[in-house]
């Protein structure tokens, strides 16, 4: 019987691919097009075991020694470090699609805590083999370069939210980001339920949680949204765009914060 593999909180069995990234359903956002059916394998054949994951559980922690990328298959996730006085910053959200783990990659170590904000699945990509694979598929090193730009710019539109932005336009922004992400997914674009607590949202655009919560109840009086705990419908979402200047009267805005409108047009 094969040993049982631990992720920190985590404890799994070893089990055969049954739905490999030739079948998966979030093929088009994990995987390059063009991948031919030999190359699919090799692919697949990387992918150790699909991993599912209880709420509260960690993918990874800070100062882990990087061992494997995680694209995930099902949940959601977030990523936190922690400040020098104990304080948790909530440092990004993501989404089935998605891969965790590149913080790693520059030291060899990851740099913040990956947490399972609702139940899940991942698909555990061992690095060192992928970095062999990557060198023979140029396509797929192509398509992980973009994976990390995406990051690159995501991480400034944040530096551009704590920075420039009311608490209304922060609030507005997150909820465009999570929309244009959903509808990625194929999923409706205008009403979904949040994984992450009011507070989780706070910490992540740096407000507090009683500032998100009275930027919600605005948003929703002035008809922009409906809220019902975690559901939220995008009821005016030109008018959320409006709202952050993304209209023909704000250009001059838009261009000092391309990075962040990209990620809500």
């Amino acid at each position: 019987m094969a040993t049982p593999i631990t992720l920190h909180n985590v404890t799994s069995v070893p089990c055969r691919v049954q739905s490999g990234c030739a079948t998966c359903s979030l093929r088009e956002l994990c995987v390059p097009a063009g991948l031919g059916q030999a190359e699919l394998l090799r692919l697949d054949g990387l992918i150790q075991q699909r991993r599912p994951i209880k709420r509260g559980g960690y993918v990874f922690r800070a100062g882990a020694l990087l061992r494997s990328l995680f694209a995930i298959r099902a949940g959601s996730f977030k990523t936190t470090v922690l400040h020098d006085d104990g304080r948790e910053q909530v440092t990004g959200f993501y989404m089935a699609g998605e891969i965790m783990g590149l913080d790693g990659i520059s030291s060899d170590a990851h740099t913040a805590n990956a947490v399972a904000l609702e139940d899940g699945e991942l698909c555990e990509l061992p690095f060192d083999e992928l970095e062999q694979l990557v060198r023979y598929i140029p396509s797929l090193q192509h398509h992980f370069h973009r994976i990390m730009s995406r990051e690159i710019v995501r991480d400034h539109g944040v530096m551009l939210l704590l920075g420039a932005m009311s608490a209304e336009e922060r609030v507005a922004t997150f909820l465009l980001q999570l929309s244009k992400r959903y509808l990625a997914r194929g999923y409706s674009h205008s009403r979904f339920c949040l994984s992450m607590s009011r507070g989780e949202i706070g910490s992540y655009l740096g407000l507090t949680i009683e500032t998100v919560s009275r930027v919600f109840s605005r948003l929703q009086e002035e008809g922009f949204v409906s809220v019902q705990k975690r559901d939220i419908c995008l009821k005016n979402i030109p008018g959320l765009r409006k709202l952050i200047g993304h209209n023909d009267l704000g250009r001059r805005e838009i261009a000092a914060r391309p990075a962040l409108l990209h990620a809500v047009a």
